[in-house]
């Protein structure tokens, strides 16, 4: 069974996702691996990568695997890195610094959440140069300032500013686990500890997570809208976007971007990239998958600034087909924090591995010798 399997033994992420389940308590797991309302868009988002078939090329020599990939100016040795995840420790012990550290070794980039449990200085640190910085735009300016202040002091030379959150997303999980702020040691939470009694110790030696970088603002939070003004706004626009591209000197993202158009007026306003996401499918749950959302913004800016994309990736296969739809480079969250949650810093490694291999494997049967190789070429039925 594949909770009682070893992690050497684990075949695919969906392996460790399932002994991750099984080690943490269902509140936490379900706030990493839970959607927006029915859970649509986030089923989508891995199912419609499945769907993009690629066309083995052989008798081509593929001797040599080349995995690297250059975007934002840096070299990495993997083309993809940590999506940023907020509140991480919650879902096991030190899981932000592990997964930093992770990223410094294996030459890819980490970002960190500003809804991180760990703070964006400790962060940066542990990626030692391998990390960006990832923005919600707050409702208090000053909040705002006070990060992008923080973030350019601790050397971040990406920043990542997320857009698709003008209404935190309405998660069905978290209301059945009655999720509060401040938290409740609710009669079933009680039992859900006393099922876990290894999450559970960890955790109280490691002290209750919380969200690291407001740590001070929210000590006076007494619901979760009080939290959700902190860290985010309904009223963040283009002309705000306009103010951190001029404030911010490094290069700048910009995160949850669906449509051709968006991504036009982000290069427009100087932005060096977009991210093509939908959040995880944690905001909406009516959007289209992101890889289908890929293409047009690929062809609209294609030249201009670096085009992301993440939400969905579980496969090492998942990597070609984006970049066959015009991805420069990938970010995955899920796929690295349920190796963590299987078995912390060894199975942070193990998701790593299980990733790596299938990309190599994957460009060794397309043909590729290298990711940069891959193309539009490679899609069995052409756009």
């Amino acid at each position: 069974m594949v909770h009682l399997m070893r992690l050497d033994r684990a075949a695919s992420i969906d392996d460790l996702r399932a002994m991750a389940k099984r080690r943490i308590p269902r509140f936490a797991f379900d706030l990493v691996d839970g959607g927006a309302e029915s859970e649509r868009n986030m089923r989508r988002n891995a199912e419609a990568f499945e769907e993009i078939e690629l066309t083995p090329r052989y008798m081509t020599d593929v001797g040599r695997i080349d995995t690297r990939a250059r975007v934002l100016g840096q070299d990495f040795d993997l083309p993809f890195g940590m999506a940023p995840i907020g509140m991480l420790n919650a879902f096991w012990p030190e899981a932000d610094v592990t997964l930093a550290r992770l990223c410094k070794r294996a030459n890819m980039p980490y970002v960190a959440s500003s809804a991180a449990s760990t703070t964006l200085e400790r962060l940066a640190e542990a990626a030692d140069g391998n990390g960006w910085f990832q923005l919600y735009v707050s409702a208090d300016q000053g909040v705002t300032d006070g990060l992008v202040d923080r973030a350019e002091a601790a050397g971040y030379p990406v920043m990542m500013v997320t857009a698709d959150v003008p209404a935190a997303g309405k998660r069905d999980r978290d209301i059945r686990n009655q999720l509060a702020v401040p938290f409740k040691f609710t009669p079933e939470v009680m039992v859900q500890l006393a099922m876990n009694p290894r999450w559970s110790l960890e955790s109280a030696a490691h002290g209750k997570p919380n969200i690291a970088n407001y740590a001070d603002l929210l000590k006076a939070a007494t619901s979760y809208a009080d939290v959700q003004k902190t860290l985010i706004t309904p009223s963040f626009d283009w002309e705000d976007l306009k103010r951190l591209r001029a404030r911010w000197k490094g290069k700048l993202l910009v995160k949850g971007i669906l449509h051709a158009e968006d991504a036009a007026k982000c290069a427009e306003l100087g932005c060096d990239g977009v991210v093509v996401s939908n959040h995880g499918g944690r905001q909406v749950a009516f959007g289209p998958p992101t890889i289908e959302a890929l293409p047009a913004i690929a062809d609209r800016v294609a030249g201009r600034m670096a085009v992301l994309v993440d939400s969905g990736i579980r496969r090492g296969a998942d990597l070609l087909r984006a970049k066959a739809l015009g991805a420069d480079f990938c970010l995955t969250g899920r796929a690295l924090a349920f190796g963590v949650g299987a078995g912390g810093a060894k199975g942070a490694e193990r998701a790593l591995d299980i990733l790596r291999l299938e990309l190599e494997r994957a460009l060794g049967q397309l043909g590729a010798g290298s990711f940069d190789a891959v193309g539009p070429e490679a899609l069995s039925r052409p756009r």
